[in-house]
C-alpha cells in the first residue's frame, strides 16, 4: 500500500511549505526544489500530479498491506536524479545526507533523525514510473509555468529540432562485438556451473578460452586498422585464427546448452532457469551471427546491409546516427525531437526510432494543436531538414506562421516569403531551441545511463521534466528576489 504523502508531525520537523530555499544560489538544485515546493503547496497542482502518480503506481493494487515508498518521495528523487545528472549512488547520498533535499522530501528533523532510503529501494521505486506518466506530469509543469509567464492573449512561438541522446555503449566493431558475445556466453556458462545446471567437466579451460579470444581480438583489430606492410594478408590470417577459435567455442557452448536443457527438464526447473537459458541462447546466437558477419566482411570483402548490423549486444535498440554536420561525428543512440516555446519550456518531446526529420512535423503539430488548441499557437519553426512542400502547405491551414526554410533552389514566391520581415525574425529566433537542447544535455540527457528501450524513453522524459522544473523554479526564484527587494525597501 502506498500513500501520496502525509508529513508526520514529529518534534523538530519542518513542514514542506515552510522550507527556506536560497534565492541567490546559481546552482541547479534550489530552483528545482522551489518548483517542487510550488507544486506541493498549490492545491490544484498537488491534486493533479498525485492523481497521475496514483493512476500508474497504484493501478490494480489493493489499499492494504505493507507501506511502500510515498508517491511524493518517488517524484522528488526521480527529478533530482536527472536534474543534477546523478547516478544512483550519488542520489542515495543526497536522499540520506543532503539537508535541503531531505526537507523537501519531508523527512528531515533538526535532530538529525528521520527516514532513510536504501539504494535498492530508490532504484525499484524510481523505475515504477513510465514515459506516459512522466509526460502527463510534464504537461502539468508546463501549464503551471505558462500561468506565471504567459499573457492572456499571447500565442505560443514553438521551435522544433532534433539532437542525439546517446546510449551508454562502447564504439562497435564486428570484432569487439564478437568478443562481447563470447565473454558473456562464457559468463552465463560459468554461472550455470556454479548453480549445478551444468557439470564443470569439460569447462576447466573456460578462462583460457576468454583470455585467448581477447588476445586474438586485439591482435586482429590492430592488424586491420594499424599501418604495416602486407597489412591485408596479415589481417586476414589473424582474423581466420580468431574465427577458428570462436567457432570452436560456439560448438562447445552448443553441447553445453543441450546438457543444460536435459538437466532442467529432468529436474522440472524450467520456470526457475528460464531467464538464464534465454540469456545463453541470446548471446550464443549473437556469437554465431558475428562469426558470420566478420567472415563475410573481412575475408570475403562483402558490404554488410544496415538491416543486418547490431551496434550493441546490451542495447540492441541503439541506432548508428550521422547527421552530416561540420564535426562529422558518428553518434550511437536515438534522435530526440524537442519542441520549446519562447520562455524555454519544453512543450513536447519524442524519442525517434528510425524516422527521417521530414516525417516528424505533421505528427508534432497534431499533438500540439490537440493539447493547446488552434488559436493558442502563433507560430512554429523548423530547420531545413524538416522541409517538405506538402507538409508546409498543410501546416499553414492550421497555424498562421510556419517557418520551414526550403532546401536548395527557391522560386520567386518562396524567395519573397523567406525574405519577409516576419519570416526572418522568427527564423533568427529559432536558434533558441539549440540553447534549450543544451540545457537538456546538462540535465542528464547527453547520455542515457539506463538499460533498455523502455528505460531509455523514461530517462528522456524525466530529463525533460527536470529541465522544465528548473525553468519554473527560476521564474519563482526571480519573483522571490523581487519580493525580498520590495520588503527591504519598505523597511
Amino acid at each position: 500500500m502506498r500513500k501520496r504523502f502525509e508529513q508526520q508531525h514529529k518534534l523538530g520537523i519542518i513542514p514542506i511549505s515552510e522550507v527556506q530555499l536560497p534565492i541567490k544560489s546559481r546552482d541547479e538544485l534550489p530552483p528545482i526544489l522551489r518548483a517542487l515546493q510550488h507544486i506541493y503547496v498549490t492545491p490544484e497542482l498537488n491534486e493533479e500530479v498525485f492523481k497521475i502518480l496514483e493512476g500508474k503506481v497504484q493501478k490494480g493494487k489493493k489499499k492494504t498491506g505493507r507501506y511502500g515508498m510515498d508517491l511524493w518521495h518517488i517524484l522528488v528523487l526521480s527529478v533530482v536524479r536527472l536534474g543534477l545528472e546523478a547516478n544512483y549512488d550519488r542520489l542515495e547520498d543526497f536522499a540520506n545526507h543532503h539537508k535541503l533535499i531531505r526537507q523537501i522530501l519531508g523527512v528531515e528533523t533538526e535532530f538529525g533523525e528521520g527516514k532513510r532510503f536504501s539504494i535498492q529501494s530508490i532504484k525499484d521505486n524510481v523505475s515504477l514510473l513510465d514515459e506516459e506518466t512522466i509526460r502527463q506530469i510534464n504537461e502539468v509543469v508546463v501549464r503551471a509555468g505558462h500561468k506565471l509567464v504567459k499573457k492572456k492573449e499571447e500565442g505560443l512561438r514553438i521551435k522544433a529540432d532534433t539532437y542525439v541522446l546517446e546510449s551508454n555503449v562502447h564504439f562497435p566493431t564486428d570484432l569487439n562485438l564478437l568478443w562481447d558475445a563470447a565473454r558473456k556466453s562464457l559468463d552465463v556458462i560459468e554461472g550455470a556451473i556454479r548453480e549445478g545446471l551444468l557439470e564443470g567437466k569439460g569447462w576447466r579451460k573456460g578462462r583460457y578460452w576468454g583470455r585467448e579470444l581477447k588476445k586474438l581480438m586485439r591482435i586482429s583489430t590492430k592488424a586491420l586498422f594499424g599501418g604495416r606492410r602486407n597489412k591485408e594478408e596479415a589481417a586476414k590470417d589473424w582474423v581466420k585464427r580468431y574465427l577458428g577459435m570462436a567457432r570452436g567455442l560456439s560448438e562447445k557452448i552448443e553441447v553445453g546448452m543441450l546438457a543444460i536443457y536435459e538437466r532442467v527438464l529432468s529436474t522440472n526447473q524450467v520456470e526457475v532457469c528460464a531467464v538464464k537459458i534465454e540469456r545463453l541462447e541470446y548471446f550464443h546466437g549473437m556469437l554465431n551471427k558475428h562469426i558470420d558477419l566478420v567472415e563475410r566482411r573481412v575475408l570475403r570483402g562483402e558490404q554488410i546491409p544496415v538491416g543486418e548490423k547490431v551496434y550493441s549486444l546490451f542495447e540492441p535498440h541503439t541506432e548508428w546516427l550521422y547527421k552530416g554536420k561540420a564535426n562529422h561525428r558518428v553518434e550511437l543512440g536515438h534522435n530526440i525531437l524537442v519542441a520549446s516555446d519562447q520562455w524555454g519550456f519544453i512543450v513536447e518531446h519524442q524519442v525517434i526510432e528510425r524516422q527521417a526529420e521530414v516525417s516528424l512535423s505533421i505528427p508534432l503539430a497534431d499533438r500540439l494543436l490537440s493539447r493547446f488548441g488552434r488559436d493558442a499557437i502563433g507560430s512554429i519553426s523548423f530547420d531545413k531538414g524538416f522541409y517538405k512542400r506538402e507538409n508546409k502547405e498543410l501546416l499553414n491551414l492550421y497555424i498562421s506562421e510556419v517557418i520551414m526554410p526550403k532546401k536548395g533552389r527557391k522560386n520567386r514566391a518562396e524567395e519573397a516569403e523567406e525574405s519577409s520581415k516576419t519570416f526572418k525574425k522568427l527564423r533568427h529566433k529559432h536558434s533558441a531551441v539549440e540553447s534549450d537542447i543544451n540545457r537538456l544535455e546538462h540535465h542528464g540527457l547527453d547520455r542515457c545511463l539506463d538499460k533498455g528501450l523502455k528505460a531509455f524513453k523514461r530517462y528522456c522524459a524525466l530529463g525533460v521534466v527536470a529541465a522544465n522544473l528548473h525553468k519554473l523554479g527560476n521564474v519563482l526564484q526571480e519573483r522571490a528576489r523581487k519580493q525580498q527587494g520590495k520588503l527591504r525597501k519598505a523597511a
